[in-house]
């Protein structure tokens, strides 16, 4: 009898998630990254299996369909006078509601308002919620289409102002005619750390902030902070969990509602199913658990 021997693709280092988190955060440039993967080759994993499994597939980043019957999405305009002075995002509501539902921000990452973001909303959408995702980029033409471009145009951008268009996005959603004033905001890394600034910069009118693996606001708005807060934090993520312990203790000394989830074992940006760091099991609970988080305090 013949036996087959199946040969299973050898797992990815973890080093190499890391070196991607570097370099999608602007630690390192994009000609080290590539270097650093070309270095594991003695491994046995091609750099097109690497760059691959690291690298978004934004075909992949779609749960929701942009034609699905129970959404309407479209764009909308919105004034920013303390920020870029006019701003656009991606507006998506539920057609199975009957009159107002409650308002869900979702704040994509740095690199402007790519397809995995606008598929989140639609999930919000198709769960009862109005979303509005902002793209940051829309001063400079939009979202150019792929992730590296998008990184280069954020980062050139005024950190300050961008912050003051994100708040007037969360004040153009509440005050939305289809939306019941109630608001809620969701962001993944760079948006989770504009999840935590709205949460410290308009706590008044922030009723439930989601933010995943984000880093804490400044360290003069950190007292505002009331909550509701849920934070998921993963594993792996050295970065921004080194971040948590300070920012914990000043939500205690605030006696702040909040609550957070660590998920052992996973990378930043498990949420993102374009992405070789997601992780399903944990991204579904995470999202489950944002979900009923926001039923809780919005509805």
């Amino acid at each position: 009898m013949e036996s087959t021997q199946v040969s299973t693709p050898r797992p990815i280092p973890q080093e190499a998630f890391d070196w991607y988190d570097e370099y999608a955060h602007g630690l390192i440039d994009r000609r080290t990254f590539m270097a650093r993967l070309a270095g594991l080759a003695s491994l046995g994993i091609s750099l097109s299996v690497l760059t691959g499994a690291l690298l978004p597939n934004y075909a992949l980043a779609e749960q929701v369909s942009f034609n699905d019957p129970d959404i309407r999405a479209s764009y909308e305009k919105f004034p920013s006078p303390e920020g870029h002075g006019e701003c656009q995002g991606y507006l998506v509501s539920p057609t199975t509601v009957q009159g107002k539902a409650p308002g869900v921000l979702v704040i994509h990452e740095n690199r402007g308002l790519n397809p995995y973001i606008k598929d989140v909303a639609r999930r919000l959408a198709k769960s009862g919620f109005v979303a509005f995702a902002p793209d940051a980029l829309y001063p400079l033409g939009g979202y150019p289409g792929n992730d590296d471009e998008g990184r280069s145009m954020q980062a050139s951008m005024d950190k300050a102002k961008l912050e003051q268009d994100f708040i007037a996005a969360a004040q153009f959603l509440e005050n939305h005619q289809s939306t019941t004033h109630k608001l809620g905001a969701v962001g993944f890394c760079f948006g989770g750390y504009i999840a935590n600034m709205l949460a410290a910069s308009i706590p008044d009118q922030i009723d439930a902030a989601v933010p995943f693996y984000g880093s804490p606001p400044a360290e003069e708005l950190r007292a505002n902070v009331e909550g509701p807060l849920m934070l998921h934090f993963a594993g792996q993520d050295t970065r921004i969990n080194n971040t948590w312990p300070e920012y914990e203790k000043v939500l205690k000394e605030n006696n702040a509602e909040y609550v957070a989830h660590l998920y052992e074992g996973v990378n930043h940006g498990f949420h993102n199913d374009s992405t070789g760091r997601y992780a399903e099991e944990e991204a579904e609970l995470a999202w489950s658990r944002t979900l009923e988080f926001f039923e809780r305090h919005l509805r």
